[in-house]
């Protein structure tokens, strides 16, 4: 599977601003009423309301009253379950269809190139697999913190050292170290400027990973990670099958319902519109 065809779906019907209550409309994309379509559930109109994290400090967070609102008019309730708007999910799903019908296709091919320059260049596979997977949060979930939250996602279904790599690259791209040819990226100062420090307590996990018996697999993420790549490369998933068989423990019941302690985390990216 290429990189295209594991790209963020088209919408299946595009609704006009001029079609949206007037509250809404001037939250652009932030929040959506869903029209009653010959798809939608019941031909209700079904109202997304974006979660506080992603809406605190911005216009969108102090029009959700507005959302709630609409719930006043007839047939309309808030999202629940499937969004027709994205593709649906199997019953029992696997990281693959996480990537194939979840994942943004740009950070799908970010850390599928990040993964084959790690392989070409013969790395351990836990290396490969930590590549694979180290900006999985991004992908699906939520950008802050993400290599905590990445870490945490995968942590019951591979090694211990791979889960570990995931979180401490978050801090750990921060910092040169010129020894094993890692330098600041460039990207980061366009990103953040030039006199970005980060906060103590990036600087505290960076000190104490560099210390620990597994930093050279978390370096090696940044040192693989690429921070200018070429969105047109054709990277095909299944270059990991093998990889990912012998280095992740797809649960039978499918990801998001194995009755993990992070189950929750995949169901979410399953209906991420849920109200709640």
């Amino acid at each position: 599977m290429s990189v295209d065809e594991m790209s963020e779906p088209v919408p299946s019907v595009e609704v006009s601003p001029q079609e949206l209550p007037g509250a809404v409309r001037s939250l652009g994309s932030m929040s959506w009423v869903r029209e009653p379509l010959d798809d939608a559930v019941g031909g209700r109109r079904r109202v997304i309301a974006p979660p506080s994290a992603a809406t605190i400090g911005t216009p969108a967070h102090g029009a959700k009253a507005a959302l709630r609102a609409e719930l006043g008019k007839p047939n309309t309730v808030f999202m629940m379950g499937d969004n027709p708007e994205l593709p649906r999910m199997p019953e029992r799903p696997t990281l693959l269809d996480y990537y194939r019908l979840r994942f943004d296709g740009f950070s799908v091919s970010h850390m599928l190139q990040s993964a084959k320059i790690a392989k070409e260049r013969g790395l351990d596979e836990k290396v490969v697999m930590a590549c694979l997977l180290h900006d999985i949060a991004i992908a699906g979930l939520i950008s802050s913190h993400h290599g905590h939250w990445g870490a945490q996602l995968i942590a019951p279904y591979v090694d211990e050292e791979v889960a570990w790599a995931v979180e401490k690259h978050e801090a750990l791209r921060y910092f040169a170290d010129e020894s094993v040819g890692y330098s600041y990226p460039e990207a980061y100062i366009a990103y953040f400027g030039a006199d970005y420090d980060p906060p103590a307590y990036i600087h505290q996990e960076h000190e104490e990973a560099r210390k620990h018996r597994w930093y050279m697999t978390s370096r090696l993420i940044t040192i693989n990670d690429i921070y200018s790549f070429d969105p047109g490369a054709q990277v095909q998933f299944e270059e990991f099958e093998d990889i990912i068989g012998r280095n992740f423990r797809q649960p039978e019941e499918g990801l998001g319902f194995d009755g993990s302690p992070v189950a929750h985390m995949w169901r979410t990216m399953i209906w991420p519109n849920n109200f709640l």
